[in-house]
């Protein structure tokens, strides 16, 4: 490598990954005082983590646009919405490579997944289908530094400062009550960790499953009994339904308000029946909708089915979770000739 390439590598580097002070700012100072006085952490060594924070600007971006590229002028020309948001996500989600390794995952696992299953009542396809979705199976878990990354959210200009400065500070309670460098740690561009993806505060959730003395989602035992963990503190009901797709008149539904925040009777859907003859779920229903190309597609969804929007809270996000592990189950019986339980 010739001394010029050697340069401009190093001054890209320097741009795109700056070293900041952050003790200099006012609100840290006031965030330290905080923790020294409420969490009792030690002055000296909060000083030194928050003196050589680097910069992450590509985070950043994603929650302040002005950090990113520079936005191209708008067209003068009116745009529609396109229809089929729901065809775009589910080819994104749901392909037949991430059901053949959440089969294999599940199977790997099976004798966690069955001890996970007699404690907490979660089928092991919805704790794989999060695991999943959220780090692919263990491979993708994050290359962003977890605390530099909370502390350019929490201390820069964006729209969600104030969340990011309550999650620095459970990552930072978190790092001290279980004794590791919160420097150390990986995560998504937002400081999710692990194979479930937790938010730091999420570690209330997490179970150490494996008895080793550590609660960790980075570990496949803790992180699968953390998310059925989490999935039954939030009221996961062992054996009830949880979505079921059903017919109405017409093409595109507009008639009443969907979304798994509304609740319905079923008495009061006149016109709007299950497929499934054999779905007999008699609390009150969720309308979901997923907007095709052609026609929107109509399902209800039980109360297990708002549990799963408890972990990430879109109906399109929980309708994968649902619909993939449905796919890993139906692969895993047919592969395997049995339903793991």
């Amino acid at each position: 490598m010739n001394q010029l390439k050697l340069i401009l590598i190093v001054i890209f580097l320097s741009i795109t990954i700056q070293a900041k002070d952050y003790t200099q700012k006012k609100e840290v100072q006031y965030f330290i005082n905080m923790m020294v006085n409420k969490h009792h952490f030690n002055r000296w060594y909060l000083n030194k983590l928050f003196k050589d924070v680097k910069f992450q600007r590509r985070a950043l971006a994603i929650f302040n646009p002005e950090f990113g590229k520079k936005p191209k002028k708008k067209s003068k020309k009116k745009r529609f919405p396109k229809h089929g948001s729901w065809d775009r996500y589910e080819k994104n989600i749901l392909g037949d490579t991430r059901v053949k390794k959440g089969i294999e995952y599940m199977r790997n696992n099976s004798a966690i997944f069955h001890e996970v299953y007699k404690k907490y009542g979660v089928p092991p396809e919805y704790i794989t289908a999060i695991i999943g979705i959220e780090s692919y199976y263990g491979q993708n878990r994050g290359k962003f530094p977890a605390f530099d990354t909370l502390t350019t959210l929490a201390f820069e200009r964006n729209r969600r400062s104030k969340y990011f400065k309550f999650e620095l500070e459970k990552l930072l309670l978190l790092s001290k009550r279980d004794k590791f460098n919160p420097k150390d740690v990986k995560s998504s561009y937002a400081g999710a960790i692990g194979l479930g993806q937790f938010m730091p505060s999420s570690y209330a959730y997490a179970v150490d499953f494996n008895k080793d003395g550590k609660r960790s989602m980075q570990t496949t035992s803790d992180a699968i009994a953390g998310i059925a963990n989490y999935f039954k503190k939030n009221g996961w009901q062992m054996g009830e339904l949880i979505a079921t797709r059903v017919s109405y008149k017409g093409n595109r539904f507009n008639e009443r308000e969907t979304g798994y925040i509304h609740k319905y009777l079923r008495t009061d859907l006149k016109g709007i029946a299950p497929k499934n003859k054999k779905w007999n779920y008699s609390g009150k229903v969720r309308l979901l909708k997923l907007d095709r190309y052609n026609y929107d597609e109509l399902w209800y969804g039980a109360k297990n089915f708002y549990v799963i929007t408890r972990y990430n809270h879109s109906t399109y996000y929980s309708m994968a979770v649902h619909q993939l592990a449905q796919k890993i189950k139906e692969g895993y019986k047919k592969k395997y000739g049995s339903y793991l339980r």
